[in-house]
C-alpha cells in the first residue's frame, strides 16, 4: 500500500509552495490549488527591533504603468537589512517588509513596460516596505530597478548584485566624482586619480567598487585592503593591482611605497567605515586628497581640514547624471562579461528559518562572501 501510494503522488507535489498543506487522509491527494498559488508570503517586522514574522496576503495586482511584479526566487542579505530591523534605520512606517536584494521571475508588467516581459528572469533593486521589500514571495518595483539575469547564473548568484553595484556607482559618481563611461548618459568627465585605495576590498561593496574603478578608470592604479586570505581573489578575480593587509601596523608606509617615489594616494574609497587618522597620512600632499566614505548609519568619519571628504549613499543616485540607467547599463556589462560575481555565495538555506539564520550571521559580521537565502 505504501509503495502504491508513493507511486501515485504526482511529481508536481514535490515542488509544492511553502506553507501548502497536503492531506493524505483516505489516500486522497488534492492538487495544488489556484488560491494557494496566488498567495503572497511576507516576512515582516511589526515594531522597531521586533522579530521577523510570517504573514500571508493576496498576490498584489496594483501595478502602476511602469511597474513590474517579481516572484522572488532568492534574496541576498545586506548589513542595511539588520540595521533596519534592529534599529529602524530609514524605516518610515510599520509593519514593513525588509529586503533590498533579490532575483526572480517576472509575473506581470504595467501597461507602459516594453523592455521586460512576463517570464523574464531578473535581478532587482528593492526597497524595504510592504510593497517593494524583497523578503516576500511577490514584490513590485519600477522597471528601471531591474535588469535581466545572465542565463548561466543561478538565481542565488544574481540576487547578490543589486545593492553593492548601485552603491558602488554612487561611490564613483558621487563620492569620487569620476567619469562613468559605462553608464548610459552617465558623466564623461571628472576626477581621474592616479592611485586609489579601497578600504574594505573583501566586502561586497568593496568588490563592486574595485571592478567599477577598473572599468571607469583603466589608466588608474587600484589598491585595496583586506585580510590576507582574500588577497588572491581581490587581485586575480576583481582586478585590483595590489592588496594590503588591513591589520598591518605598517599599512600607511606599505601603501605609499606602492606609489612612485612614495608620493602617496590621490583618493581613498572607504566602503566599511574603516577610516582612521593614520590612513590620511597615505595621501599625496600635492594631490586632490579625495576621501569618499559610505554612509553606514553611524557618525560621519572626521577628516583633516585639507582632505576633501564626500559622503555617498545609493539612495542619492537620482542626483547623478544617468542615474536612471544604471541597471540597464549593468545588463550590458553582464552580457559582455565585464562585470563578474563580486564574491562567492554562501547559500544559507531555504525559507523563513534560513532567513533568520542569515540575518543572525550578518549581525556577527561577514567578510569575503555573500549570504543568500532561496525562496
Amino acid at each position: 500500500m505504501h509503495l502504491l501510494l508513493r507511486r501515485a503522488i504526482p511529481p508536481a507535489l514535490k515542488r509544492v509552495a511553502p506553507y501548502t498543506k497536503i492531506s493524505l487522509r483516505g489516500y486522497r491527494l488534492p492538487t495544488r490549488s489556484t488560491s494557494m498559488a496566488e498567495e503572497n508570503i511576507k516576512y515582516l517586522v511589526r515594531v522597531k527591533g521586533g522579530p521577523l514574522e510570517v504573514a500571508k496576503a493576496p498576490k498584489p495586482t496594483d501595478l502602476a504603468s511602469n511597474d513590474v511584479l517579481i516572484r522572488l526566487k532568492a534574496v541576498a542579505i545586506n548589513p542595511a537589512d539588520t540595521k533596519m530591523i534592529d534599529e529602524g534605520h530609514r524605516v518610515t512606517s510599520y509593519p514593513f517588509v525588509p529586503g533590498l536584494d533579490g532575483s526572480g521571475i517576472i509575473e506581470a508588467t504595467g501597461d507602459a513596460v516594453e523592455r521586460i516581459k512576463v517570464s523574464d528572469e531578473m535581478i532587482g533593486l528593492f526597497q524595504s516596505n510592504d510593497r517593494s521589500g524583497s523578503f516576500q514571495t511577490f514584490a513590485i518595483v519600477d522597471e528601471q530597478k531591474v535588469t535581466k539575469k545572465p542565463p548561466s547564473w543561478a538565481f542565488e548568484e544574481a540576487a547578490t548584485l543589486g545593492v553593492c553595484y548601485a552603491t558602488a556607482i554612487a561611490a564613483l559618481g558621487i563620492g569620487l566624482k569620476t567619469p562613468l563611461p559605462f553608464i548610459i548618459d552617465g558623466p564623461r568627465t571628472g576626477l581621474v586619480p592616479s592611485y586609489i585605495l579601497v578600504l574594505g576590498g573583501s566586502s561586497a561593496l568593496g568588490a563592486a567598487v574595485i571592478q567599477l574603478l577598473r572599468l571607469a578608470l583603466p589608466d588608474s592604479t587600484v589598491f585595496a585592503t583586506s585580510s590576507p586570505k582574500h588577497h588572491t581573489h581581490i587581485v586575480n578575480t576583481l582586478g585590483a593591482h595590489r592588496a594590503f593587509d588591513r591589520s598591518s601596523s605598517s599599512l600607511v608606509e606599505d601603501v605609499k611605497r606602492g606609489t612612485p617615489a612614495s608620493q602617496g594616494l590621490d583618493a581613498i574609497v572607504d566602503v566599511v567605515g574603516a577610516g582612521t587618522s593614520d590612513i590620511f597620512e597615505a595621501f599625496n600632499p600635492n594631490g586632490p586628497k579625495r576621501y569618499a566614505q559610505v554612509w553606514t548609519g553611524e557618525d560621519k568619519i572626521q577628516t583633516p581640514e585639507d582632505v576633501d571628504s564626500v559622503l555617498f549613499r545609493s539612495r542619492d543616485l537620482s542626483q547623478l547624471q544617468g542615474g536612471d540607467n544604471i541597471m540597464l547599463s549593468l545588463q550590458t556589462l553582464l552580457e559582455d562579461g565585464r562585470y563578474k560575481l563580486p564574491l562567492p555565495v554562501n547559500n544559507v538555506g531555504q525559507g523563513f528559518e534560513a532567513l533568520q539564520k542569515a540575518l543572525d550571521l550578518m549581525r556577527m559580521g561577514v567578510s569575503g562572501e555573500k549570504l543568500v537565502v532561496t525562496f
